[in-house]
């Protein structure tokens, strides 16, 4: 999801280090985001939107309004949350999770921290699907994301025809219709596979996550890079707390812990076990 970044000399809206100052302050309290010094143009594009959107003439009069308001929070957020993915992104991970299924044919959850539009738990889901032969595995798939938009978007379950170039044929043969007439080049995920997902809104910084039993495979990439160092701590020993001692964490290319031994061991590129 990228954003165009108007030269300062082009805005609309007057937007200087002190806005911007509070819009990572904000975002940090509301989501436990933070924001690199080099995002200040990528925050004026999106927020800017919204200003033209509720006929506001500043950022002050903007952030005011963010303060109070629970349904421009969640509007906020959605603006300044990047969502870039695809189907079966870094394959290697899908080739682990369909080797771990294959060991531990009992495995009950897999949660995908991060769902965006919904291309990595519907590929969790394809994987699951091809190893149990069937759409009803004994496994279910929790996909959350803090994104209400993205999530809007992953339940439909409707993409792009090229979106799906690089799949198989049998996979695009299975999993996917081909749009006809107004929905030419488009394609729609089967009502079997998109079943086999929940969707649901969860902020990693919220107490509870929801979970009421152990979650055998998280898959959380390139998402802890958003926050700083002890808050990935935290939210990574909260992960690992819910994984079994067999269990499996999907990191992103992003990021690294085999210097946390305390709460992970490495188990493969960019694949990790809990220390129990």
């Amino acid at each position: 999801m990228g954003a165009v970044v108007t030269p300062a000399a082009q805005r609309e809206f007057a937007f200087n280090r002190s806005d911007f100052e509070k819009v990572r302050k904000t975002l940090m309290s509301q989501a436990g985001i933070r924001l690199a010094d080099s995002k200040d143009g990528m925050v004026y594009s999106r927020l800017a939107r919204r200003l033209r959107a509720l006929n506001m003439d500043s950022f002050n009069e903007y952030l005011a309004y963010v303060a109070s308001s629970t349904e421009e929070q969640e509007q906020f957020v959605n603006a300044l949350t990047t969502n870039l993915t695809s189907f079966f992104r870094e394959p290697h991970h899908f080739d682990a999770l369909a080797r771990y299924l294959h060991e531990h044919p009992e495995t009950h959850t897999i949660w995908c921290a991060a769902s965006s539009t919904g291309e990595e738990p519907y590929s969790i889901a394809m994987v699951v699907a091809e190893v149990y032969g069937s759409y009803k595995p004994p496994v279910n798939i929790v996909a959350s994301d803090i994104d209400s938009n993205v999530l809007a978007t992953a339940q439909r379950g409707v993409y792009p025809a090229n979106s799906i170039e690089k799949l198989s044929n049998s996979r695009k043969q299975q999993f996917f219709h081909r749009g006809t007439g107004n929905n030419a080049g488009k394609v729609k995920v089967v009502d079997e596979l998109r079943n086999m997902v929940t969707f649901k809104k969860i902020n990693l910084q919220q107490a509870d996550w929801g979970f009421r039993r152990e979650v055998n495979v998280i898959f959380c990439r390139n998402v802890l890079i958003y926050f700083d160092k002890p808050t990935q701590l935290k939210l990574l020993a909260r992960m690992v707390d819910l994984l079994p001692a067999d269990g499996m964490y999907v990191a992103g290319h992003s990021e690294n812990f085999n210097l946390q031994t305390d709460l992970v061991r490495p188990m493969g590129k960019t694949l990790y076990q809990p220390v129990k």
